[in-house]
């Protein structure tokens, strides 16, 4: 159990950094555990193309072959390329290796069910038990699984996408696309799925060598040179990729990075008007979405922060669409998984239907500044810090469904949460305009900086 200590356990997965916190051997213990929690049968999995991938891969193959479970290898691929997998396959669980925005020296696996969702709090808790326990199912030599590799994966995924999109309205508008792919799982995929669409495209980055140019998370900060490409090739629209694929952002013909809340905002204006029903989103995500829900009639459900919390209420309130304001698109008629390949798909679907460009499509939209913070708190202040806030804030309307979150009269607010992913304090505030975002977010920091000393 060496160096669990040092990893971060969660919704997200188990994550650390390769050769300290996260080690072969660590690796092979999970897969042991998941094997064993699985009680055997079919794993899929896919990883991004970070240069520690392959070691993971063969610790996290042999744990799993010695319980009795067989694997696929759907090799370097998107995220939800391989959720799509377990799906396809009827798999009995999936896992990405993949640490996601993080830098390449971390890496993370990320463990899903059967029907390619990854596992929930409750059922990541019972897997971490049985981390703990150690009392592995170990097969006899005859009874051990078996390798077997899946080239079809990422060509089943490419042709879903293109399936659910107006492709021949995309194609009439034949948009020039810059698309930054940071050398990540979607480098050597997202050029020809644009290209299908009848794109002219662009493409820099676009090598799977995992060795990014750039920090991964897709945010304003990062795009610089994605932001140069598209104004240098008089492009439509710009797109930034995450590492893994499950998160987008969206640069203005200008050269702009409008900021990755749009990329949700965008892809619920076109699942709303194309059908009836609810949206769901966490409690982060900008007031864009509401916006959305009042154009087109649909009801907006905010869930927890994590994929799995947004997808689980979206099952639960049998969905139309939703994601997350981080850039993450979950088109629930493709899978319930964030994919920046739909929201890509959906996003130009959206500009030709509506013969707008982004900048346009952007200024429909009530004005609004959103301002994104971290404190950071170990997990025994966490609680003290939550507290404060809930006295300071007394006064204002309160939600406490996960952290704390207060709304202001004129449709400001901010929301103050632990991380699932890290040991900080995260706090989002959205106003009217920038200068009143910071402010609001910054007397919530303050909060919390008082109370953990």
């Amino acid at each position: 159990m060496t160096g669990i200590q040092s990893l971060k356990i969660g919704v997200s997965g188990v994550r650390g950094i390769v050769g300290q916190s996260l080690t072969p051997q660590l690796v092979v213990g999970f897969a042991e555990a998941f094997g064993t929690y699985l009680d055997g049968g079919l794993v899929v999995i896919g990883r991004d193309p970070r240069p520690s991938g392959e070691m993971i891969l063969n610790a996290l193959t042999g744990g799993l072959l010695s319980t009795g479970c067989s694997v696929i290898d759907v090799g370097v691929c998107p995220t939800p390329t391989m959720q799509h997998a377990v799906v396809d396959l009827a798999a009995d669980g999936g896992i990405a290796i993949t640490a996601s925005h993080h830098p390449a020296g971390w890496n993370a696996l990320k463990f899903c069910r059967e029907d390619g969702v990854f596992l929930n709090e409750y059922q990541g808790e019972e897997l971490l038990s049985v981390y703990h326990q150690g009392a592995f199912v170990q097969r006899e030599y005859d009874a051990l699984g078996r390798v077997g590799h899946d080239e079809g994966a990422v060509n089943r995924h490419l042709t879903k996408v293109l399936m659910s999109v107006d492709r021949d309205a995309i194609a009439a508008m034949a948009p020039k696309v810059v698309i930054d792919s940071v050398n990540g799982a979607g480098a050597d995929f997202a050029e020809g799925l644009l290209q299908k669409m009848g794109c002219e495209v662009v493409a820099i980055n676009d090598v799977p060598t995992g060795r990014f140019p750039r920090d991964p998370e897709p945010i304003p900060e990062n795009l610089g040179q994605l932001c140069e490409a598209v104004r240098e090739h008089d492009a439509d629209i710009g797109f930034g990729q995450d590492a893994d694929g499950d998160r987008l952002s969206v640069v203005s013909a200008e050269g702009v990075a409008i900021g990755e809340e749009f990329t949700l905002a965008f892809a619920a204006d076109v699942m709303a008007e194309r059908r009836d029903g609810k949206l769901v989103t966490n409690l982060s995500t900008s007031r864009m979405i509401d916006e959305v829900g009042e154009r087109h009639g649909c009801e907006v459900v905010r869930s927890k922060v994590g994929e799995v919390n947004v997808v689980e209420t979206m099952i639960a309130e049998d969905a139309i669409g939703g994601g997350e304001g981080n850039g993450g698109v979950i088109d629930p008629k493709l899978h319930y998984c964030r994919d920046n390949l739909a929201a890509m798909a959906l996003i130009l679907e959206g500009m030709a239907r509506r013969g707008v460009a982004v900048t346009e499509w952007a200024e429909s939209f009530r004005p609004s500044a959103i301002v994104k913070d971290r404190v950071p708190c170990g997990a025994g202040h966490t609680q003290r810090a939550i507290l404060a806030l809930q006295r300071h804030y007394a006064d204002e309307q309160l939600d406490l469904t996960e952290g704390v979150k207060v709304f202001f009269e004129g449709g400001a607010w901010v929301h103050a949460r632990p991380s699932n992913t890290e040991p900080i304090i995260r706090v989002i505030a959205e106003a009217d305009d920038h200068a009143t975002a910071r402010r609001i977010c910054d007397e919530a920091m303050q909060v919390v900086n008082g109370a953990i000393g």
